[in-house]
């Protein structure tokens, strides 16, 4: 059966006084769910997700900030269109969404592809965002040109099995590269993706249940749709060599990381941070607002505040 639940419905669905809207900025049109009252807080999400990712999160955060939780270009309920998947350019469309929302500067939180863009946005915007949040994610550098394509033995796989490694084997950076084949192989198939990553790099898979799953599969399940994701993935390139220009941002930095990964986003980020604080969400994989929520909502919160 084909799912049928809307942006807004799923928006009505939270407390906090939800609506689904979208918004022409700079010649892309932004799908966004906005709710609560207070600062404004943006919240970017990542691939293979949307929106939605943030659902547990956003009527707690929603008492005391604007809650914004945005699809970026490519995602979801947003416009997918030929270019602009760099995350400078992308930052841009965020930092557009912004002022079209009203403000001079907001609080932005980004998971996973969202978080490059957030980092980016403080990069290339800084008097655009008070404070910035990453979330297990530090922005790309020449560290990305080093993953091998084999899963290094031992690290990321152990006797074979890459569920049984300490370390996650990215072979999906390798396999979005490619152009016109993933689209064809993954349209109206994406929820076999989707519950693969899932339950991958979820500490708590069952943390995200089979309806939020059925809503990414949704996000994802045409050839636009998987070509847009991609592009954020063949644009990485570009990204590494932005990144190298950028002074270290200036706004306080929050990295929060699952389980694993403190140590590497400490080592990422001091030199592209002025005023960096790292936290571990324990319990936690990679999808950190839907395995821990109120960890989350207590971070967030008090860094934001």
């Amino acid at each position: 059966m084909s799912f049928t639940v809307s942006d807004a419905e799923l928006a009505r669905s939270l407390r906090g006084g939800f609506v689904s809207d979208h918004a022409e900025v700079g010649g892309v049109r932004l799908h966004y769910v906005a709710g609560g009252q207070g600062d404004p807080l943006l919240l970017l999400g990542g691939w293979p997700q949307n929106w939605w990712q943030f659902h547990k999160i956003m009527p707690a955060l929603a008492e005391r900030f604007r809650v914004v939780a945005v699809d970026l270009r490519g995602m979801g309920g947003s416009d997918k269109p030929a270019g602009g998947y760099d995350k400078r350019t992308m930052a841009g469309d965020i930092h557009a969404l912004i002022r079209h929302l009203g403000y001079d500067a907001a609080h932005v939180a980004g998971h996973d592809i969202g978080g490059m863009v957030a980092y980016a946005l403080a990069a290339n915007h800084p008097g655009g965002v008070r404070r910035v949040a990453l979330l297990d994610i530090a922005p790309p550098d020449d560290r990305f040109h080093r993953f091998t394509l084999l899963p290094v033995p031992g690290r990321q796989q152990v006797a074979g099995d890459i569920h049984a490694a300490p370390a996650p084997f990215l072979w999906w950076f390798a396999f979005n590269q490619v152009p016109g084949l993933p689209e064809r192989l993954l349209a109206g198939r994406s929820r076999h993706l989707v519950d693969w990553m899932c339950d991958y790099l979820a500490a708590v898979p069952d943390a995200i249940s089979d309806h939020d799953r059925a809503v990414y599969a949704h996000a994802y399940d045409t050839e636009d749709a998987i070509r847009a994701a991609n592009s954020w993935y063949r644009a990485l390139a570009q990204d590494i060599a932005d990144g190298g220009t950028y002074a270290p941002v200036a706004a306080p930095l929050l990295a929060l990381g699952g389980e694993g990964t403190q140590g590497l986003l400490r080592t990422v980020l001091e030199p592209k941070a002025a005023d960096l604080r790292v936290a571990e969400v324990p319990g936690s994989g990679h999808y950190l607002p839907e395995e821990q929520p109120e960890q989350v909502i207590r971070h967030l919160t008090d860094f934001f505040s």
